[in-house]
């Protein structure tokens, strides 16, 4: 079986607050994106296989696909192993949730190559016990999405638009950048705002309301994060942000000849550049 796991771009990013579990309180405008990764998983007599044309992804226990494996395996008692080939192509510390959705994908097959039956609602409840960006990767619906990133408010309408994706060769420690957080001088903004934006396919308001809390820490790690931003909007992208955690930078924009304009200043100069857009429901397969 062949399935394709998209990643994402957070449009905006609001750290609320810590938790007392040690969490933080989140709330994010999320959007799948066209950029894939390719899974193949198909089963066999026992065990966990995992293979990858990535050198740098662990094959062992500390996949998230293998843990989603291990996790249904037990939880379903499927007694069947199971092999996945993966063709990475989104970059690892992007802030793009490449292992996550690799992870949703494993668990949507796994459903349909057991007969399992499960809803959404019911493998996004699963890939929640692996991973907090698993639910959104389930349902790969641009949301407003808070807590730790488990409650998901799907925003009806549809964004058009193209993205730009620059990465520097250093990528950003999801913990690292949580750590170094200043909470008390971060700058917050109401996500609120664009998901209406959104709704009301209001392309300014979307780009007048983008914003990541993590940006600043992320920035003091990955300066060449901050070049890049500059640099797109110099070239004439509508706006420019951080995703996620980083260190990818996405720059939006609805002209062509912008987006080539950017691709052929940016190829070659930062370790990772692609053309991507805005992934929307029909688009799916």
């Amino acid at each position: 079986m062949k399935v394709k796991a998209y990643a994402k771009i957070n449009l905006a990013l609001d750290v609320i607050g810590k938790r007392e579990d040690g969490y933080h309180e989140l709330e994010m405008i999320m959007a799948p994106i066209t950029l894939h990764d390719l899974i193949y998983i198909n089963t066999i007599a026992s065990g966990i296989e995992i293979d990858s044309n990535s050198k740098i992804m662990p094959t062992d226990e500390r996949n998230i696909m293998y843990k989603v494996v291990a996790l249904m395996k037990e939880r379903y008692n499927i007694k069947k192993g199971v092999k996945i080939f993966v063709y990475k192509h989104i970059p690892t510390q992007a802030g793009l949730a490449g292992g996550s959705a690799d992870g949703a994908a494993v668990i949507k097959a796994m459903n349909k190559l057991f007969y399992l039956n499960l809803s959404n609602e019911e493998m996004a409840a699963l890939g929640k016990e692996v991973g907090a960006d698993i639910p959104f990767c389930i349902y790969q619906k641009i949301a407003l999405v808070s807590g730790v990133g488990e409650k998901l408010e799907f925003i009806k309408n549809s964004f058009e638009c193209k993205v730009l994706l620059v990465k520097p060769k250093r990528g950003v420690s999801t913990k690292k950048s949580f750590t170094s957080l200043d909470l008390s001088k971060a700058s917050h903004q109401d996500c609120r705002l664009m998901a209406t934006g959104i709704e009301d396919g209001n392309y300014q308001i979307v780009i007048d309301n983008l914003q990541n809390t993590l940006e600043e820490p992320s920035i003091k790690m990955v300066p060449e994060i901050a070049k890049i931003k500059e640099e797109m909007m110099k070239i004439g992208f509508d706006g420019a942000l951080m995703s996620g955690s980083g260190s990818c930078v996405f720059g939006l924009t609805r002209n062509n000849i912008i987006l080539e304009k950017g691709m052929k200043y940016f190829k070659g100069k930062y370790y990772f550049v692609r053309k991507t857009e805005i992934l929307n429901d029909e688009e799916i397969d």
